[in-house]
């Protein structure tokens, strides 16, 4: 026990954010309400976790020098996304314990890594191949069978940096210039994708939330809601499985896992260490939000309870295309005229189609009944 404490971050310390994004902001909101100070690394002094931080240092994440006056002020360290450069990471950890690690990063990074120390774990993966140009994709569909999802190596969110090839002649259209490496998976053929969100903490105490159910909408989560629809065996599995991904990559912190459902098995499309899109409901509608429980973690405080504050919990996303051509929001009276919605928005000064600007939650007692009033809660704002 004694060991463990001291390894433990106490409220009233400082927690450092690299990253100025709307899971910033939700980070340091939770942060706050538990007692720490939260300084935030950013290139932005409007960006929206800098809107509610006690402190922001700005700076582009290369900048070493403003790395290091950010590192310096800090009692423990993480991070927004992924894609942080390894220097800033070093130099962030010569300062402060830093979670997730530069290792873990690394393999976050690039799916070819992510997907061979999962596969090489046991752990189930979508069949994949390396391939790097026309010859390489097509003996890779030979092997696995068309269609294929092409994706880069590296990058690469929400669709992007990704294709569907059905035949040689779709393969011919792929630009191989835009990146280093690449990665060919075998188009699954599903029933029903779901995620898991595990915390890890510092002494290695893992906790996993209930299965959330995901729909997507051109390549960009639309709407989940808790717990999946799925049978209680496959809800097993699946939390059993993202347990050993975080084991596997040794996270400290958060580790969402996404998985695709078909007849009964579960199968790793992609992970990532941190909170997650579809967590967002866990704010209303968990015990502890993934926010808090990713504070938890880090700083090595007892994991809060994930249960559910009633029977069922859904969120759906709301993007710049709700917005008017000329900025204009919507009249957002009108979705909160069902007071069982929740409203969270991210302060972004520009809305573009595509780029997540907020969304709704609301708990009741079932799925459906949830779906719905999202769906009419959107729609009345003009969706």
């Amino acid at each position: 026990m004694e060991n463990q404490s001291k390894l433990t971050i106490q409220p009233g310390s400082t927690i450092g954010m690299v990253g100025g994004g709307q899971l910033g902001r939700m980070f340091a909101v939770a942060a706050s309400a538990m007692g720490f100070r939260v300084m935030i690394l950013c290139d932005d002094a409007n960006a929206p976790a800098a809107q509610v931080a006690h402190q922001t240092v700005l700076g582009d994440l290369n900048d070493m020098e403003a790395v290091e006056r950010f590192a310096q002020q800090c009692d423990v360290i993480t991070l927004e996304f992924e894609n942080i450069p390894a220097e800033t990471i070093a130099r962030c950890g010569e300062h402060a314990p830093t979670y997730p690690s530069a290792q873990v990063l690394a393999t976050a990074q690039n799916r070819l890594i992510e997907k061979s120390t999962l596969r090489d774990a046991g752990l189930p993966v979508t069949p994949f191949r390396s391939v790097c140009d026309l010859d390489s994709l097509v003996a890779a569909g030979d092997e696995l069978g068309w269609p294929m999802i092409v994706k880069t190596a590296t990058s690469g969110y929400d669709g992007k940096g990704q294709a569907k090839v059905s035949n040689p002649l779709e393969a011919e259209a792929i630009q191989w210039d835009h990146c280093d490496q690449w990665i060919a998976e075998k188009c699954i053929g599903f029933d029903l994708e779901v995620s898991v969100v595990v915390a890890r903490t510092v002494a290695g105490v893992v906790s996993a939330f209930p299965v959330f159910e995901n729909a997507h909408r051109n390549h960009i989560l639309d709407l989940s809601i808790a717990p999946a629809r799925i049978e209680q065996s496959v809800a097993t599995r699946a939390i059993e499985v993202a347990k050993c991904a975080a084991e596997t990559l040794d996270v400290v912190g958060l580790l969402c896992v996404e998985f695709f459902v078909s007849d009964g098995e579960v199968m790793i499309n992609e992970v990532a260490p941190r909170p997650h899109n579809s967590g967002h409901l866990s704010i209303e509608g968990c015990e502890t939000s993934q926010f808090e429980q990713h504070v938890r973690a880090i700083c090595n405080l007892p994991l809060g309870s994930t249960e559910l504050r009633s029977s069922a919990a859904a969120m759906i996303n709301l993007l710049g295309d709700l917005w008017q051509d000329d900025g204009t929001p919507p009249v957002w009276s009108d979705a909160l005229q069902d007071p069982t919605i929740s409203l969270h928005l991210y302060g972004k000064a520009d809305a573009k189609p595509g780029r997540k600007m907020g969304h709704m939650t609301t708990t009741g007692a079932s799925a459906e009944q949830l779906e719905r009033r999202l769906l009419e809660a959107r729609r009345q704002i003009g969706d």
